[in-house]
């Protein structure tokens, strides 16, 4: 059996790639938020989706946190009347990618929020780990 805090270590370490992951797919679809096709009728960036799964550490017997698939999101792209843009089709509309900015910055907030948990979990870890290395150093 492995020591819990030790357990708590790692599955908080798995947390924070989990989440700064899911930073990254957010950062991606905020920077392409307005990246349309670059020719008549063609596709705009499509909004990624990150998953998670829940995964069992066998040897050690901890439950983790994983990415579970980096995804495409396939809600219809909206469009826009811009007839002198190079990907408007033959009516003037050009799609724009299926990208929401208040569901991207809460999306950012929330994995912002379980990065932050996992962190303090990892300094409480090193704290404690700290501490019982210097109640046994003055006991001696």
């Amino acid at each position: 059996m492995t020591d819990p805090l030790i357990a708590a270590a790692k599955a908080a370490s798995n947390g924070l790639f989990a989440q700064s992951t899911r930073m990254k797919v957010v950062s991606e679809n905020i920077a392409n938020a307005e990246t349309t096709g670059k020719t008549a009728g063609s596709d705009p960036y499509r909004r990624k989706t990150v998953s998670f799964e829940a995964v069992t550490d066998e040897a050690d017997g901890v439950d983790l946190v994983q990415v579970g698939d980096i995804g495409r999101d396939e809600a219809a792209f909206r469009t826009e009347y811009m007839p002198g843009h190079p990907a408007a089709d033959a009516k003037g509309y050009v799609k724009m990618p299926n990208v929401d900015m208040l569901t991207e910055l809460a999306d950012m907030r929330e994995a912002s929020r379980s990065y932050t948990a996992n962190t303090q979990v990892i300094k409480q870890v090193r704290e404690i780990v700290s501490m019982t290395i210097d109640l046994l150093r003055s006991s001696s």
